[in-house]
């Protein structure tokens, strides 16, 4: 009789540390919830700002485009004007249903590779075009602020552009993006490259991949 209370007390324990260690590994899962949130945060918010401000450089262009029908040159830069806006909400708004398709009580690896996406977009394609997008969109805006200060006038500000002034526009944004990707040339070239790309994905990334790995070394502990 003595046998059977002793296997019966042996058995009692042995669920009550299976509660005991659910229990454990559910508040891990729920910190671990909590604590991506945290990191991932900051990375919301920047995205939506970022949406607003594209959302804001679309509609200018539309609107420059719209007011100047009778001006090929106009309609050109509002319309480039409008495609980057378009861009630098589309690109936010991507990488914002990444982050929501995360399921932060999955298991590490998961969410791990669902954070490689985000590091891949916005390394390998979202920093790419707007390095040379960036290095472009001054010359349409520049010429739109342009066509402002001649439109109360009722002056043609494109027929009055020296002839010279295009080919220099042109080589600086050649100089511009030759900068850019030179640059980055360099940084790889002196063992920089992980330096750069957490700079491009972002540091709410960063500290959330490297949150994982400390929850990925406990739980194989």
């Amino acid at each position: 009789m003595e046998l059977d209370e002793m296997k019966l007390a042996w058995q009692t324990m042995g669920q009550q540390l299976e509660r005991q260690n659910a229990l454990q590994l559910e508040l891990l899962r729920q910190g671990r919830a909590d604590r991506l949130h945290r990191h991932l945060r900051p990375l919301a918010w920047g995205q939506s700002l970022l949406i607003v401000l594209g959302v804001a450089i679309m509609l200018w262009g539309i609107s420059f485009w719209s007011t100047h029908l009778g001006i090929w040159q106009a309609v050109a830069c509002g319309a480039f004007m409008q495609l980057f806006g378009t861009l630098a909400f589309a690109f936010p708004i991507r990488l914002l249903v990444m982050q929501q398709g995360i399921d932060y009580t999955a298991p590490v690896l998961d969410i791990q590779r669902r954070l490689a996406r985000m590091r891949v977009w916005r390394v390998k394609v979202e920093a790419p075009v707007f390095a040379v997008l960036g290095g472009v969109v001054w010359i349409p805006a520049l010429l739109m602020l342009a066509q402002y200060e001649a439109d109360p006038f009722g002056l043609n500000p494109w027929q009055h552009l020296r002839p010279s002034l295009m080919p220099w526009l042109l080589s600086s944004v050649a100089v511009a993006i030759g900068l850019v990707f030179l640059a980055r040339f360099a940084v790889r070239r002196l063992g920089h490259g992980r330096w750069l790309e957490n700079g491009l994905a972002g540091s709410a990334i960063v500290r959330a991949e490297a949150a994982l790995e400390e929850m990925a070394r406990f739980e194989r502990d």
